[in-house]
């Protein structure tokens, strides 16, 4: 149990001694990326690049798909085939409707647009063990014909949990220190001994030789 204390204790520290500065630090660059110049969509997933004004060409939409965009309704997205920096394949986020039955007649062409992340079907508990680079999304300035414009990507949807991650491994560790001391003070406990009823010990009084006559 100490060692398991412990290694809770130890986790917290790195929650919020290293993990968090670095997020913080990846938090300040993400912030400036709408200001630095235009690239080609990348050809692999970083999420260095997320917030970045970014181009690509769509040779061909090969198939689309509507998800949950909130209060918006739903995201038009389109996969892509490319020939170019893009790399093998680029998500584009076309823009948004309220059909759920909404089709585009969207042929492809140049497109510019904000590095986001692409919508991502894995659970909170499935990731942090999945660390698989999530794919990255293009979502488009002009919206294709027939949807309404994008909402520009917001810098608040970077999950930043370190602090909380922290605070919760080091009340783990105190949960576990108070059950394992509890159970040290029950086991240290012994019961205490019933009393003798009369007559019930061993060699009672109808055994013993009667008192000698005075």
């Amino acid at each position: 149990m100490t060692l398991a204390v412990a290694a809770m204790i130890g986790l917290g520290l790195w929650q919020l001694m290293i993990r968090r500065p670095q997020k913080l630090a990846a938090i300040e660059q993400l912030a400036s990326n709408p200001g630095r110049p235009e690239i080609a969509f990348p050809r692999f997933p970083d999420d260095r690049l997320l917030f970045r004004k970014a181009r690509g060409f769509c040779v061909q939409p090969v198939s689309s798909r509507l998800t949950g965009a909130g209060s918006a309704g739903f995201r038009f997205i389109v996969e892509c085939r490319t020939g170019g920096a893009e790399g093998p394949g680029m998500l584009v986020q076309l823009g948004t409707t309220r059909d759920p039955l909404a089709k585009s007649v969207w042929k492809g062409g140049a497109v510019r647009g904000t590095i986001s992340h692409a919508p991502d079907g894995r659970s909170m508990l499935a990731s942090l063990f999945d660390r698989t680079p999530k794919r990255l999304l293009l979502v488009a300035d002009t919206p294709a014909p027939g949807l309404a414009p994008n909402a520009a990507p917001d810098l608040s949807s970077v999950p930043n949990n370190h602090l909380a991650y922290g605070v919760q491994w080091f009340l783990f560790a105190l949960v576990a220190s108070v059950i394992y001391v509890l159970a040290l003070r029950w086991r240290g406990r012994k019961p205490s001994p019933l009393p003798e009823r009369e007559g019930s010990g061993v060699g009672a009084s109808a055994s013993e030789p009667p008192a000698p006559a005075a």
